[in-house]
């Protein structure tokens, strides 16, 4: 028996045993699989384990989307994308706007095409910011579970988003993001009391912080430049 004489139901079970490069290998055999490959039911759960991942076309976003897990671990995160804007040489920053640029391109395109999210993990995503976490929560509104591990571009705002837009949420946790408080997370617990909230570490790291224009330098030329 071949296996394109298999009913759909059938071969949607066998391709869920599959990871997503050898699907897509599948699906260019015949028009048949192909068929089978862009079938919604089929990509319901989605993982993604680093940036360049994102750029394949061996995985279909749609409504049938219900878990969505993004999570990078790797030096390049921990030395280059999670580190301070300020202390970056134009090199890192050359790294970090192409991974910003396609981190945010992918999620506006999870957020038109895939309202049924019911679960987001974004672990280690150095790029992520409050205004992409807002976005999710108003165009995923019947999400339930928001996990953020070591986003250092996520702060209070982000919170305030969980309780404007997170009307369908019954658990968040943000772990090791630095530039939460401890006031952001009260604020959620007074104002939605329903959701499950956790926060190892988050407010007990040290924020980011600009450094100080060194004013009395500046003022000293000036004075300097006054006399002379």
């Amino acid at each position: 028996m071949h296996i394109t004489q298999l009913n759909r139901e059938c071969l949607l079970h066998l391709f869920s045993f599959l990871d997503k490069d050898s699907r897509r290998s599948l699906s260019l055999t015949c028009h048949q699989l192909r068929e089978v490959f862009l079938d919604p039911r089929l990509w319901n759960l989605l993982h993604f384990s680093s940036p360049c991942q994102l750029r394949k076309d061996n995985f279909v976003l749609g409504p049938s989307l219900r878990y969505l897990r993004v999570c990078w671990y790797s030096s390049r995160v921990l030395q280059v994308c999670n580190i301070e804007d300020w202390l970056k040489t134009s090199f890192q920053k050359d790294i970090c706007s192409k991974h910003e640029s396609l981190v945010r391109t992918f999620l506006a395109h999870v957020c038109h095409m895939c309202p049924n999210l019911i679960s987001l993990t974004l672990s280690g995503c150095g790029h992520i910011t409050d205004q992409d976490v807002i976005s999710m929560l108003q165009s995923c509104r019947k999400l339930r579970r928001l996990y953020l591990e070591n986003c250092v571009r996520i702060t209070d705002h982000s919170l305030e988003g969980v309780v404007a837009h997170g009307g369908s949420l019954q658990e968040v946790k943000m772990d090791f993001c630095r530039n939460i408080t401890q006031a952001g997370l009260q604020a959620v617990r007074e104002k939605r009391p329903g959701i499950q909230l956790s926060a190892e570490r988050s407010a007990d790291m040290i924020p980011d912080s600009k450094p100080e224009e060194r004013a009395p330098l500046r003022r000293t030329l000036q004075k300097v430049l006054q006399f002379s």
